[in-house]
């Protein structure tokens, strides 16, 4: 008897987050998310993938975070802001940094696809 395995095919999602911070807040910033949220986001088991400042520009940062799916994403995300630990916590100094923000969510499959895909000719 031959045995077979099966991978389950991961569906996780990601979710890349950019923000714009208001001027000469960057510092304050950055201090604060990787003392205070960065470890509480571990804490909180959120997969926090990469972060990180714009290569061109030091008034953005990057955050991106993976989920096992969109409804799992809106509970971690609903219990981690809404919990006295962050709100209490790191959360009116971080706000106060931040001009604006954006949130991107893209399904891994269709991602990982693309990127893997041969290299497209570009219009030089």
């Amino acid at each position: 008897m031959e045995l077979v395995y099966v991978r389950k095919q991961n569906k996780m999602i990601t979710e890349i987050r950019i923000y714009k911070f208001k001027e000469n807040s960057a510092e304050n910033f950055i201090k604060v998310f990787t003392e205070q949220s960065l470890p509480m986001m571990k804490r909180w088991k959120i997969n926090v993938v990469d972060y990180g400042f714009s290569l061109i520009d030091k008034e953005s940062f990057y955050l991106i975070r993976n989920y096992e799916s969109l409804e799992q994403r809106k509970e971690s995300q609903d219990a981690f802001y809404g919990s006295d630990e962050w709100i209490n916590g790191p959360e009116k100094e971080i706000m106060n940094c931040i001009d604006t923000y954006n949130t991107i969510v893209t399904d891994n499959a269709t991602f990982l696809t693309k990127l893997n895909d041969e290299i497209r000719p570009t219009n030089d």
